[in-house]
């Protein structure tokens, strides 16, 4: 098991820079969430400052959930700086295979450069590791939707052939780095109603890894973890009063999140 101690604080303590070249979708609700957590989001997309940005971030979470060819270089370029650099640099590979454009872009981005954390659906993470997958715009197919037996075998071959951790987030979350694979059971099914919580996941996935480098797998669930229970703590809140307030209340959680909450909630075991 993981030792959960400490995750929470050592992100506000250190309070890290988030370079986020994300979707325009969600742009806002990332950024929120980054600081509800403790850490210090920048929204940087152009190309004539992304490796200059990515120069001095702890952390940067390349988006492709509005993909154009404009940003595609700037994540090149600002993934290749974290890389030499030792930051961090979480995909999150938003509708990969849902078109040509998405696909090839993923699949260059995992050639240009290191990715330390992949974060996707389970349809993104099937496209990715060249298993059939079905699409459905950017959300996951119900027909990918596999045991947790297998998501957790995929998830593991995985992350040993790209050398970082892969998580995949859905009803049940998998975190994967190769050898050790977590099967996480927190959230609520409102989340999945909401745009962006997968954006903003990766946000906070970012924000562990940016405080805590040396260990991106326990930092990974950590941040999916944080948001899993702060799901369950907003629908308790106001989940009844419908999605308006269940956003509020999933920020609110967020910035109300510390450790002895994350251990106490925390539901997840090893896989087999």
């Amino acid at each position: 098991m993981i030792d959960l101690t400490g995750w929470i604080e050592g992100v506000r303590t250190q309070q890290p820079l988030v370079h986020h070249i994300t979707n325009y979708v969600t742009v806002n609700d990332c950024a929120n969430i980054t600081l509800a957590i403790g850490a210090s989001p920048i929204m940087a997309d152009a190309a004539e400052e992304a490796a200059e940005i990515a120069a001095m971030a702890s952390a940067v979470v390349l988006n492709i959930g509005t993909l154009n060819a404009r940003t595609i270089p700037s994540m090149i370029e600002a993934g290749r700086c974290a890389n030499r650099r030792g930051a961090p640099v979480i995909l999150d590979p938003v509708g990969a295979g849902a078109s040509r454009l998405r696909g090839e872009t993923a699949n260059r981005l995992l050639q240009a450069m290191h990715v330390d954390v992949l974060r996707g659906n389970i349809s993104e993470i099937r496209f990715i590791a060249g298993l059939s997958a079905a699409t459905k715009g950017v959300d996951a197919a119900e027909q990918d939707a596999t045991a947790s037996a297998d998501a957790a075998a995929m998830a593991r071959s995985l992350a040993a052939r790209l050398g970082c951790v892969v998580a995949i987030t859905g009803k049940q979350d998998v975190v994967s780095d190769g050898n050790r694979t977590i099967l996480i059971d927190n959230g609520h099914p409102m989340l999945s109603r909401l745009t962006g919580t997968g954006c903003m996941c990766s946000s906070l996935v970012a924000s562990c890894c940016g405080a805590h480098p040396d260990h991106l797998f326990e930092a990974t669930v950590a941040g999916i973890l944080t948001m899993g229970i702060a799901g369950e703590i907003a629908y308790e809140a106001a989940g009844e009063r419908g999605n308006g307030s269940f956003r509020v209340a999933l920020h609110d959680a967020v910035s109300r999140m510390d450790d002895l909450q994350l251990a106490e909630r925390a539901r997840y075991h090893e896989a087999d």
